[in-house]
């Protein structure tokens, strides 16, 4: 079977660029698509759409955005399985898993076709003296402009959807960069927006450079910055940012805390879980996890237990849930911080690779200042390490330049309390992994794991502004 062949979609229309890209399976590096490459005039020329596709976008009415954001999710699922051959092939996702994407792009827009119906404004009372008395205030969101959305390979498709549902849920005309990995699953869902209508330049699919995609930080027709990928390039592009509002959902190594009072047969399966899934190329897999001393040694055998039950090899094999890493320079990095932690005096269980597929490892005595501690390993490797007091595991949790969630598996009112007070992150998850997203929440990071939140309410509020309308009380 040839590769299949994917455009550009620009302005409305499915167009060849200046330059082809090869899409190669990180699995078995065979070619699996080509795709049309976008040079400066078609950025020019999807940035000169998009900024004139704004009055179209803000009269859509709610009911046309609600039906517009349905009919993708429909459309999706009418073709669920070839996203997920494209996510798996591509991206090297265990094609299970590569499904369980699918099913959230689809709940994705579907969450956002249901917010339109709510998604408006407030009255806000200013009758406070008598100077204001019989005045009334009324606010509305309106769009606040052009969106750049810019997702990486890991959820090729659910990232993306979680900044272009809700920009077609508010009328903001998008730009999406799709990852230069794994680009089809966004081509394939701009076939499945042009099919469901979507007005010309509200929405625009365009792989490309780097240096082309910079421009979609830099020109002032963008209002929107929305990026998910790595830390360094995230806040690169805010530096280089003129006008736009910029969003960055970045990296982390995920911390779970494991209290003697928890399940721990529950708490071992689902960390062994977070932590390999996808091969751990996940922002918030499970990387660090702290134990109680008094129940560290049952933990550490049962997680252990559900390690070495997990498979890893081809990602199109249903049972695997270690699939690939995106490429061999970096299942070799991950190889290389194991092998530096175990130099440094680091107990390693498992771990080895095989070209792009390297083993799950869970690492003891970690020394501290070691990379695969401080940094986002972003591969199949948990940490192991005891507390005794449970403001230590706070503090080891924090001692950390990133925030982005964390688990705390115990029965402990008090300690689920204390947590969600003192852990700096955008989220805790009590009794379950901190790789645990529900395409609703607000969802987010602080330190250097980002800005802002998405979710798709909260990524409404963030592509509008308010205006307020007040009327005179005469």
């Amino acid at each position: 079977m040839s590769p299949a062949h994917r455009r550009l979609y620009l302005d409305g229309q499915f167009v060849e660029g200046p330059a082809l890209q090869e899409i190669r399976n990180p699995w078995d590096g065979s070619v699996v698509a080509t795709v049309a490459a976008a040079g400066a005039a078609e950025m020019e020329r999807a940035l000169a759409a998009a900024h004139a596709a704004r009055e179209h976008g803000r009269h859509l009415s709610a009911g046309k955005r609600r039906d517009l954001c349905q009919a993708i999710a429909d459309g999706i699922e009418a073709r669920a399985e070839e996203f997920a051959r494209a996510i798996c092939t591509e991206a090297g996702k265990p094609i299970a898993i590569a499904r369980g994407e699918v099913k959230r792009a689809i709940a994705t827009f579907s969450l956002a076709a249901a917010e339109t119906t709510r998604f408006g404004g407030e009255v806000v009372p200013i009758d406070l003296d008598a100077a204001t008395g019989g005045y009334e205030a009324i606010t509305r969101r309106v769009p606040a402009g052009v969106v750049a959305a810019i997702s990486p390979f890991n959820f090729p498709l659910n990232l993306g959807a979680h900044k272009v549902a809700p920009a077609i849920a508010v009328g903001a005309p998008v730009i999406w960069k799709p990852p230069p990995q794994a680009p089809s699953a966004a081509c394939l869902l701009a076939e499945v927006a042009h099919e469901a209508k979507v007005p010309r330049g509200m929405l625009q699919v365009l792989p490309c450079s780097n240096e082309v995609a910079e421009k979609l930080a830099t020109d002032p027709r963008i209002a929107i910055l929305s990026f998910t990928g790595s830390v360094p390039v995230g806040w690169m592009l805010k530096e280089k940012a003129k006008r736009a509002k910029v969003i960055l959902e970045l990296g982390g190594n995920a911390a779970a805390i494991i209290c003697a009072d928890a399940d721990l047969g529950w708490a071992a399966k689902r960390c062994a879980q977070g932590g390999m899934i996808y091969a751990g190329q996940v922002c918030i897999s499970v990387q660090r996890i702290y134990v109680e001393r008094s129940c560290y040694e049952a933990f550490r055998l049962k997680l252990l237990g559900e390690v070495r039950m997990i498979r890893a090899g081809d990602p199109g094999d249903q049972s695997i849930l270690v699939g690939p890493i995106i490429d061999e320079s970096h299942a070799k990095r991950i190889e290389g911080w194991i092998e530096e932690a175990r130099e440094g005096g680091a107990t390693v269980h498992g771990g080895g690779r095989e070209g792009t597929v390297v083993h799950p490892a869970v690492l003891e005595n970690v020394p501290p200042g070691a990379r695969i501690s401080c940094d986002e390993v972003f591969g199949p490797v948990i940490l192991l390490a005891p507390f005794d007091d449970f403001d230590e595991a706070i503090a080891s949790a924090n001692d950390s330049r990133f925030g982005l969630q964390a688990g705390v598996f115990t029965d402990s009112l008090g300690r689920v309390r204390k947590a969600w007070r003192d852990l700096e992150v955008g989220g805790v998850i009590v009794n379950d992994y901190p790789t645990f997203r529900q395409d609703n929440m607000p969802y987010g990071g602080v330190k250097e794991s980002g800005l802002g939140r998405e979710g798709l309410r909260y990524a409404m509020e963030d592509y509008t502004e308010p205006r307020v309308l007040v009327l005179a009380g005469r």
